[in-house]
């Protein structure tokens, strides 16, 4: 979900509370503290030799022993208007980081409002080659495989 989205749900529901569901359905506890709005930007070269960059926005999730505290949607939407100006113009994509035993970070798929509660739903992030048709090609994998010796 891209961060104007992310931010529109935000504005469209001041007073809902927030709820961030896991992958394995589990949510990150309800009175969990967002400690930072940051842009995280990567760049880097692929196995195919071309150079990406890749910049996301990330909300770090943090849970304290305070399990009184809860963060409304609002809230969260005037923390990101103090952080318009490092978010930058190009409206990166939001993932959530949180900590349970190792830290990480999950893609924020989609949204659903009911009963007060923003409930955002997350994904488990996955590695990739970005260049299968350069470090794999079809060709070269049925020779590979046909006994021609190039492996």
């Amino acid at each position: 979900m891209k961060t104007s989205e992310f931010k529109q749900h935000l504005d469209q529901h001041p007073d809902s509370e927030l709820s961030f569901l896991l992958p394995n359905g589990k949510s990150i506890p309800i009175h969990a503290h967002i400690t930072e709005v940051g842009r995280i930007e990567k760049t880097f070269l692929d196995c195919g030799g071309k150079l990406r960059t890749i910049t996301t926005c990330s909300l770090q999730a943090w849970v304290a022993d305070d399990v009184d505290h809860r963060i409304t949607a609002g809230k969260l939407a005037s923390i990101f208007e103090g952080a318009t100006e490092i978010l930058g113009a190009n409206d990166p994509h939001v993932e959530i980081e949180f900590e349970d035993r190792l830290i990480s970070q999950y893609p924020v798929v989609s949204v659903e409002n009911a009963n007060g509660v923003l409930s955002f739903q997350l994904e488990s992030k996955h590695t990739d080659c970005l260049a299968k048709d350069v470090c794999l090609p079809a060709d070269e994998a049925q020779e590979c495989c046909s006994g021609t010796g190039c492996c």
